[in-house]
């Protein structure tokens, strides 16, 4: 395969992953929600959180750049139960929590005003993006041998079983224990990034595509590691995740036993990725080929992720090598004694192979 382990690295650090400063800004609305939240239930009279919870890709640092600021910021919201109690003393619905965080967090200064959905309450942003607060609750019971037991329920269409403090937990470990190396993030969270950016590299393909989250999972679950060829840790990782789509479209939830991310064995979305991966694997090809140049290596990656990237990159290198960069283009053309020839040695510089 052709070697394009630095080109696939550079793609993640300048157009995959988040820059300090889109995080920064990130947190400081997640923040200022927080104070909203707090001062609103305070205001309303209502119970005070006993803590704020980052969650989602934003915690597990997974979150991709996108053209349009279309962002997901995930932050829990956390109760004591008890103390979720109504005027008359009984115990609030899952819908009452959401509707009295919903109140709580519209101090009036949004445009478009915070929703109640199914499993949050989502504040929409004028930037483009949004963050979500789901409400969770902490139950403590005596257990069946007497000793306490601590868990969490989340507020959906009832009240359900569940933390995902525990699927950032869960990530964690596997991309310690995964990995290869230990710089930028590591190798599986970069795979996972740069294959969520796949999956929004057409605006087509965005609404048929599985989820984010399902991407993870099975990034998790295909991974191949490679300490020395990123590229070669993507191709292969996602080749393992098509064949393991052909066997099975059902993708689990990590951590909540019996739960599934995708609806039904015949989840149209992982079908939609499965297919999508063959388009992809397929558009790699030529990088298999012996005779394959750094030129047509570069315009392979530009198809699978729709950009130009690696054509401009490429034509960077020549134009530094034109202008005395490199001593290609001053040794190979005394040697040679033929344009045609000297061109051809720059086209192959950084084009090595391995199998």
């Amino acid at each position: 395969m052709h070697d394009c382990a630095k080109d696939i690295l550079k793609y993640h650090d300048d157009k995959v992953t988040l820059s300090q400063k889109l995080r920064s800004d990130m947190r400081a609305r997640r923040d200022a929600n927080r104070d909203r939240v707090k001062d609103g239930l305070k205001e309303n009279k209502k119970p005070s959180p006993i803590e704020f919870v980052s969650q989602g890709s934003y915690a597990m640092k997974t979150m991709v750049q996108h053209p349009e600021n279309d962002y997901d910021l995930d932050d829990g919201v956390y109760f004591e139960k008890k103390d979720l109690k109504g005027a008359r003393g009984a115990e609030m619905t899952a819908l009452d929590v959401r509707q009295m965080v919903r109140d709580a967090v519209d101090d009036g200064s949004f445009k478009t005003k915070p929703e109640v959905r199914k499993n949050c309450v989502t504040v929409h942003y004028d930037a483009g993006y949004h963050v979500d607060l789901p409400v969770y609750r902490r139950v403590e019971k005596e257990s069946f041998f007497g000793d306490p037991e601590i868990y969490y329920e989340l507020a959906s269409s009832d009240w359900k079983r569940s933390d995902a403090r525990d699927v950032t937990e869960w990530f964690e470990k596997e991309n310690e224990a995964k990995s290869p190396d230990k710089e930028n993030g590591r190798q599986l969270r970069r795979i996972v990034r740069v294959l969520k950016k796949l999956a929004r590299s057409r605006p087509t393909w965005a609404a048929s595509i599985l989820s984010g989250f399902g991407i993870t999972v099975l990034v998790v679950e295909c991974f191949k590691g490679n300490a020395e060829h990123e590229d070669v840790a993507l191709y292969d990782t996602m080749k393992a995740i098509k064949d393991r789509l052909e066997w099975t479209l059902e993708v689990k939830h990590p951590v909540t036993p019996g739960d599934t991310i995708t609806s039904g064995s015949d989840d149209p979305k992982s079908k939609y990725l499965r297919e999508r991966l063959k388009d992809v694997l397929g558009w790699l090809k030529p990088l298999h080929d012996e005779d394959c140049t750094r030129e047509e290596a570069m315009k392979c990656w530009d198809k699978v992720f729709s950009t130009d990237f690696f054509s401009k990159r490429y034509e960077a290198e020549l134009t530094k090598n034109d202008s005395g960069g490199s001593l290609l283009t001053a040794g190979i053309i005394k040697q040679s004694g033929s344009s045609e020839e000297a061109q051809a040695a720059v086209r192959k510089e950084g084009g090595g192979r391995y199998a």
